[in-house]
Parts: C-alpha cells; sequence; structure tokens
C-alpha cells in the first residue's frame, strides 16, 4: 500500500469518528427537543403558577414567559439539528467519495 492510500484510509477514519460526534450531538439536541416540547404542552394544560428552576432554586414565574422561552429554545434546538444535519450530510457524501477511491486503489 503506497503512502497516499495510508493517507486516505487515516481521512476515512477522521470522517468516521466526526460523523459519530455529530450523531451524538444530534442524539442529545433531539432529546433536548422532546422535553421542551413535553414541558411547553404541560405548561399550556396547567391552570396553577408555574415554577422556574434557576441553578438551585425554583422561583414562580409567568406562564406566557416560559412558553416564550421555551419557544426560543425550540427555534434554537431546530436551528442547531439543521445544522448538525447539513455538516452530516456533508462528511457522508465526503466518506463516501473516499470510500469509492480506496476501493479502485486496492483493486
Amino acid at each position: 500500500m503506497n503512502k497516499e492510500t495510508e493517507k486516505k484510509i487515516q481521512q476515512f477514519q477522521m470522517i468516521e469518528q466526526q460523523l459519530e460526534n455529530i450523531l451524538m450531538q444530534k442524539q442529545n439536541f433531539q432529546v433536548q427537543l422532546s422535553e421542551n416540547e413535553n414541558a411547553s404542552e404541560e405548561l399550556k394544560k396547567t391552570k396553577k403558577d408555574p415554577y422556574k428552576i434557576i441553578g438551585a432554586i425554583m422561583v414562580s414565574s409567568d406562564k406566557e414567559n416560559l412558553l416564550n422561552e421555551l419557544k426560543e429554545q425550540e427555534e434554537i434546538l431546530n436551528l442547531r439539528l439543521k445544522t448538525l444535519e447539513k455538516q452530516e450530510k456533508s462528511l457522508k457524501d465526503k466518506a463516501e467519495s473516499l470510500q469509492n477511491e480506496l476501493m479502485e486503489e486496492l483493486k
């Protein structure tokens, strides 16, 4: 195997690691998004004054403000997910291209 092929194999392995990191981040954001959506639904159902956790304490809060905060967080999470999905697609395309090159070289 020549040095160029070895270099491509290393690149391919790095891309695979990056993809794995992106998938973990994506999963984390999806969990946060789901938690936000559940919190919003529960908040909409409640008639009592809600509480917000700040650090180690809970304080009474305004329902509308909390709903707005959750909506903003949801928008940010969706943006982050879209960004990660674009990065994932780009890396998958690079990995596929490199894999094809390697397959040709190793024949």
